[in-house]
C-alpha cells in the first residue's frame, strides 16, 4: 500500500471529479481493510466486541450496499436477488477468503459502473428504495464514497477492538 492517499497519486485523470473520488474512496477502502482486517482470523472477523456489529458484516454490507446503491444511480430497481442479500448481511459466519473475494469483486464492478455514470448529467433525478425517496445522480455517488468509508472506518476500528490495538 502507498503511503500516499488515493486522491493525491494522480490517477484516474480521464474521469470527471465527482467520479474520481468515488474511485479513489473505493480504492481507499479496499486498501485500509486489506491493512487493517486481512490479517484477522475467521472467528475474529465474525467478533461482536461490546456488541457491536462484526468486521464481517461491515465488509459484506460495504459490498452489497455498492451494488444496490450504484443500480439506483443507474435509474433501476433493485432485483429480487439483492434484495434477499440484503437479509443475509448480519448473517453470523463467513470466511475471509469468501469476505474478500466478494469486497474485491463488488469493487471492481463498482468502479466499472461509476466510469460509466461518471460522465452523465450529476443533476439527473434518481429516487431510493420502496418509496422512491428523491435524490440526484450526483447525490447518489457523493452517498457512494461517504458511505462507503463510514463502513470501512467502523470495520478497522471494530478490528482494533477484537485485537485489542492500542
Amino acid at each position: 500500500m502507498s503511503s500516499v492517499e488515493p486522491w493525491l497519486r494522480g490517477t484516474e485523470t480521464d474521469v470527471p471529479a465527482v467520479g474520481r473520488a468515488v474511485l479513489h474512496a473505493l480504492v481507499l477502502a479496499q486498501e485500509d481493510l486489506r491493512e487493517w482486517c486481512w490479517n484477522l482470523s475467521d472467528s475474529e472477523l465474525n467478533a461482536r466486541p461490546a456488541g457491536v456489529a462484526s468486521v464481517a458484516f461491515h465488509i459484506r454490507h460495504l459490498a452489497r450496499s455498492l451494488d444496490r446503491l450504484l443500480t439506483y444511480a443507474e435509474g433501476r430497481s433493485l432485483t429480487e436477488e439483492q434484495t434477499a442479500r440484503l437479509r443475509t448481511e448480519l448473517d453470523p459466519e463467513s470466511t475471509r477468503q469468501e469476505l474478500f473475494a466478494e469486497l474485491n469483486a463488488s469493487l471492481a464492478d463498482g468502479a466499472a459502473r461509476v466510469r460509466l455514470l461518471a460522465t452523465a448529467n450529476l443533476e439527473e433525478a434518481r429516487t431510493v428504495g420502496n418509496k422512491h425517496l428523491p435524490t440526484t445522480l450526483g447525490g447518489l455517488l457523493v452517498h457512494v464514497a461517504d458511505h462507503t468509508q463510514r463502513h470501512v472506518g467502523q470495520a478497522v476500528t471494530t478490528a482494533k477492538m477484537v485485537v485489542r490495538v492500542p
